[in-house]
């Protein structure tokens, strides 16, 4: 097994030792693909990775045996169409060694439902739960060659975001400018994740869906981009403006910046995620647009864009080192504008490391 894989499934192992799970069970997910690199076909025929104390297989079906087989070397108990799941499955449960008497399993949340059941019906007596104490938490956690692909990822997002802005000019779209910023992906060998590009009052919506717009002078512009390469995404969002600024623009930025910084400056181990959105959210409070401040603060970044830990004002999550989020406060002004200034960070050295190396100061353009 490669090294990075076998040193996840012994920290899995371990967290199972410390949570008193017995045996964890994952669909075709990003789960799989963080444990076993494998990313099956995804259709209605149940595919499970399931890992035990001692053992680790898959039930698979056997159309996809061969070419599952070029990507790991852990068992299969294959099944066909002509005889269904139920028998390898029970082979499989079997060769974990985990008892049918009320066992502790954990269940990949992202799974399908039926298959999900499929386990469920063979275990009836069980104990779950899904993964946030066990695979989610170590997903949570990256290591260090998942901080050199975050950073690769980022650095060129950093070009793909100069690129958009490069690409203004009087009476270009949205959808245009988002061209500009797919094509630049593909020409480097990344994927495009999302791109949205808003022009003036398209702003003030927080998931604008990119589109005919026209840009004009003294429209603001945010730019909210992601691709990916390496097998791990990118995040970030710019803003700046055509031609002169719109009234208000500089104090609206002035104001993100400061709540990013505090944010950052909250973002300590042993912090709670819900005290870096009190800071970012206090300081866009205080300046007296607490109420145009419509989301959450950040949200967790790996191998999925939005995944663990989630920057809210509820959360109880205690930070820790390796864990990667977004802070990316907002304030959307109806009618006018809005603004949003994210970074990507991760907790690395006792502090929280910026991803991107591009700055934060409003782009000027036209």
């Amino acid at each position: 097994m490669n090294p990075i894989l076998a040193t996840r499934m012994e920290k899995l192992r371990a967290r199972m030792a410390e949570t008193g799970t017995d045996l964890v069970v994952i669909g075709p997910s990003s789960h799989m693909r963080y444990l076993a690199d494998l990313s099956p076909h995804g259709d209605e025929r149940p595919v499970l990775l399931m890992v035990s104390k001692d053992f680790a297989g898959f039930l698979m079906p056997a159309l996809n045996v061969d070419s599952s087989r070029q990507h790991t070397d852990l068992p299969f108990f294959p099944w066909a169409d002509a005889d269904g799941p139920d028998a390898a499955l029970a082979q499989l449960i079997d060769a974990t060694g985990v008892s049918r008497i009320s066992p502790s399993i954990v269940l990949d949340e992202t799974m399908r439902a039926d298959f999900a059941l499929l386990v469920l019906d063979a275990l009836p007596g069980a104990k779950r739960r899904f993964t946030a104490d066990s695979v989610g938490y170590l997903r949570s956690r990256k290591d260090e060659a998942e901080y050199r692909l975050l950073k690769a990822s980022h650095l060129l997002n950093d070009r793909a975001m100069a690129a958009g802005f490069a690409a203004l000019k009087d009476g270009v779209t949205e959808a245009e400018v988002a061209e500009v910023i797919g094509n630049f992906y593909k020409e480097n060998g990344a994927t495009t994740q999302f791109i949205s590009v808003c022009f003036g009052p398209n702003g003030a919506f927080p998931h604008h869906h990119t589109g005919a717009t026209k840009l004009k002078q003294g429209d603001a512009v945010l730019i909210d981009i992601g691709g990916r390469i390496g097998g791990y995404p990118s995040d970030m969002t710019r803003v700046g403006y055509f031609g002169s600024k719109p009234e208000g623009f500089d104090d609206i930025h002035a104001i993100l910046d400061r709540a990013v910084e505090a944010a950052i400056a909250a973002s300590l181990p042993g912090a709670k995620a819900m005290d870096v959105d009190k800071a970012a959210r206090d300081v866009i409070a205080q300046a007296g647009y607490g109420e145009y401040f419509l989301h959450r603060t950040g949200h967790g970044l790996g191998i999925d864009v939005h995944e663990a830990p989630y920057i809210t004002g509820t959360s109880e999550t205690v930070l820790d080192e390796g864990m990667v989020f977004s802070i990316e406060p907002g304030i959307y002004l109806q009618g006018r504008f809005g603004l949003r200034l994210e970074e990507i960070v991760i907790i690395r050295n006792g502090k929280a490391e910026i991803f991107s190396e591009m700055p934060r100061a409003a782009i000027a353009a036209g």
